[in-house]
């Protein structure tokens, strides 16, 4: 009996730019059966980077940005409400060369412990298409129209709140003597399921009551 010859294998295109075994990491339907980065791990848990300078400074920037938009108030919490926890997120910006750009930090609440009707009303925010954009940058190069583009950083912490909401303190930086307070938010925090809602109104009550000296301008917000 003729010994079947085993089919030639090719990386596929979607691993051209990694280096892989083709005997032993790629099956013979192409896909790849063990595949692993060798990149810094992003920690999960606060005992991982609260010791760690470049963390602890990105921690702590992010509370200076809070403290800063007057996001919130250090206050009691009344009878009959509760606490919704909060967490740190950590992610690590690397550059396009593999080096480590900076160490961010966003401090998250924890949103599905929110109670719809207690916490939280309308949640529902519109989207951009991409198809209106392309539409409004088609329009614009046929007209030769100027298009400005921008990025807002910290977007949800600058929109009030409508609702009377009261999150935990966060971890590692509970104030000493004040450890039973809680936060209360007056504008929102990333996290809240209402706010994506909140920002779209203010961005929207923005766009309303600002008048475009140019009407040949057209301001796209991504």
């Amino acid at each position: 009996m003729m010994e079947r010859l085993r089919r030639q294998q090719r990386q596929p295109v979607h691993l051209q730019d990694y280096k892989v075994n083709l005997d032993d990491e790629v099956d013979d339907n192409g896909e790849l059966v063990h595949f692993s980065f060798l990149a810094d791990s992003e920690p999960a848990r606060l005992a991982d980077t609260i010791q760690h300078p470049k963390w602890k400074e990105a921690m702590n920037e992010e509370l200076m940005t809070i403290k800063k938009n007057n996001t919130w108030q250090l206050t009691d919490l009344p009878k009959g409400h509760k606490t919704i926890d909060v967490k740190w997120v950590y992610k690590i910006k690397v550059k396009t060369n593999g080096e480590i750009e900076r160490y961010k930090t966003r401090l998250v609440v924890k949103g599905f412990e929110q109670r719809e009707g207690y916490d939280y009303e309308e949640i529902f925010s519109p989207v951009t298409q991409m198809e209106t954009v392309r539409l409004i940058i088609a329009l614009a190069a046929q007209s030769q129209w100027k298009i400005h583009q921008m990025d807002v950083k910290f977007a949800f912490l600058n929109d009030p709140l409508d609702e009377e909401v009261y999150v935990k303190q966060p971890l590692g930086f509970i104030q000493s003597g004040k450890e039973e307070k809680m936060y209360r938010p007056t504008k929102a925090l990333y996290g809240l399921k209402q706010a994506p809602r909140a920002w779209n109104k203010s961005i929207d009550s923005f766009l309303h009551t600002t008048v475009f000296k140019n009407v040949h301008q057209i301001m796209v917000f991504m």
